[in-house]
């Protein structure tokens, strides 16, 4: 019976259903609040279910968090125009998920910080950790959401009735909403148990909060002027990660293989697996009917087959050509693809990204690589980053990043203490070189203060500030009266 009441509170979590007590008798083929939040199993359920919720915004992770930048063109399937990269977001196609995906995961973190408290576990440590991630995942929402829309509406309460004084609100100021997300992700640090991480590290734990606490407090410091206070909690949440089991892998392509998933690299990451259904990075494939057949054996062992993959975006030369061919990560994270004549040369076609490939299984590649939110290299450079900002040499770090990359060749890459400025730039350009791909580059942009520098589309628009921030969509405003647009849409 237990098993039945999880599958159908799966269910009824993912619509965020709202029901009301009409009658005395205890139902038997529904789930109320008052007959479900009974026991551990119940809590144990809503956090699967909560998980459920924060994978389906893993393509709006990604999407609002990489597609902006300099990294990405159209590429052999279309999305020549594709309005993210191009930076021609409008409220009528916003070209992004809207935020109904991420209010529906807060929904589930609030459910469960509502009702878990008053459940009987047979481990405080287990309610602790339940709690935990439950705040963790609602800061980590609000944070991504922030940073695409600046103001947001505040829920800290589920959405149990579908009256108006509870669906339709004003948004609130972004500086509340990150008093909101701090507060969060220092109750999730005080109530995890202890420093491990879960089989598979695909739940929060006390390491991962602490990464987002260094990435949160590194934006607050930049954008909203938290300054040395912010930089010092960033630098110190960076250390507090490194007391976990975690470390830099001697092989950079190990990372991201789909045999290795839950590595001593990662420190957060929203898990897929083979036959759960749902893809994830398979529109920077090539697509199948596409792949010419005047490519090298070499091209066709890695490409091939290329199962659902659309190639709707690629890699553009300005950011391949950063990569130095001693650079592990340049083999790691894309592939080139030439097509050759009768004489033998080549002309580039298109090239695919390696560290979503996923896993090929009964002739038919499956688009299964996990989203990786943190890992280790990631905070290393955070750290870094406070460090500069705080007067400090960054250089271990970008040291022990690089030594990773380069391997036998790393003496002629060796980083050397600069200017702030300079070293500002050289980690922004180390965050792109390790990071492509995993939804970080226009958020370090936006951070950086260099995106309308860097970004092709947007240079010569640095008067449009309005632009840092995306529209909210025409579909959102009506069905939010109270809710007003972004200015400059």
């Amino acid at each position: 019976m237990k098993t039945i009441y999880k599958i159908i509170y799966c269910v009824l979590v993912l619509s965020s259903f709202s029901c009301t007590k009409t009658i005395d008798v205890s139902p038997t083929s529904i789930i109320t609040a008052s007959s479900f939040w009974k026991t551990e199993d119940d809590a144990k359920g809503a956090l699967n279910g909560m998980y459920v919720d924060l994978r389906s915004t893993s393509e709006a992770i990604f999407v609002t968090g990489d597609e902006r930048s300099e990294i990405y063109e159209g590429g052999v399937y279309g999305g020549a125009s594709y309005p993210l990269y191009q930076n021609a977001m409008t409220a009528e196609a916003p070209a992004h998920p809207d935020w109904y995906g991420y209010y529906k995961a807060i929904n589930s973190a609030n459910l469960i910080l509502k009702y878990v408290p008053d459940i009987t576990f047979k481990s405080d440590d287990q309610k602790n950790s339940i709690l935990a991630q439950a705040y963790t995942t609602r800061a980590f929402i609000y944070f991504t959401m922030s940073k695409t829309w600046g103001d947001l509406v505040l829920r800290t309460e589920p959405t149990e009735s579908a009256a108006a004084e509870v669906t339709q609100k004003a948004r609130s100021p972004k500086d509340e909403v990150f008093k909101l997300i701090k507060a969060d992700i220092d109750k999730a640090i005080q109530l995890f148990p202890d420093n491990s991480f879960s089989e598979g590290r695909s739940v929060w734990s006390k390491a991962a909060a602490n990464a987002l606490k260094a990435d949160v407090y590194l934006w607050t410091a930049k954008t909203m002027n938290g300054g040395q206070a912010d930089f010092t909690t960033a630098l110190d949440a960076c250390n507090a990660v490194q007391t976990a089991d975690v470390t830099l892998l001697p092989d950079f392509s190990d990372i991201f293989r789909y045999g290795n998933k839950g590595n001593e690299e990662v420190i957060m990451a929203i898990r897929y697996n083979e036959l759960e259904g749902g893809n994830f990075f398979w529109h920077l494939w090539i697509i199948g009917s596409a792949v010419p057949g005047n490519i090298s054996a070499e091209a066709k062992s890695i490409i091939l087959p290329v199962g659902g993959g659309q190639g709707i975006m690629v890699m553009t030369a300005l950011v391949r050509n950063q990569f130095t061919n001693d650079d592990s990560r340049r083999k790691g994270s894309f592939y080139e693809i030439y097509t050759f004549n009768q004489d033998g040369d080549s002309t580039f076609y298109t090239s695919v990204c390696l560290k979503g490939s996923g896993i090929v299984t009964g002739g038919n590649r499956v688009f299964c690589s996990d989203v990786i939110l943190y890992r280790y290299a990631d905070v290393l450079l955070m750290k870094a980053e406070a460090k500069n900002a705080l007067g400090q040499d960054p250089s271990d770090e970008i040291n022990q990043v690089r030594e990773r990359a380069y391997g036998t060749a790393f003496n002629s890459h060796v980083f050397v203490n600069g200017s702030p400025a300079q070293n500002d730039d050289a980690i922004l350009k180390e965050r792109l070189l390790e990071l492509a791909y995993e939804g970080k580059r226009w958020w370090d942009l936006v951070r950086f203060n260099k995106a309308f520098n860097l970004v092709p589309t947007l240079q010569g628009r640095a008067n449009d500030k309005y632009l840092l921030l995306y529209p909210i969509a025409n579909t959102v405003l009506s069905l939010e009266p109270l809710v007003k647009q972004n200015p400059g849409y």
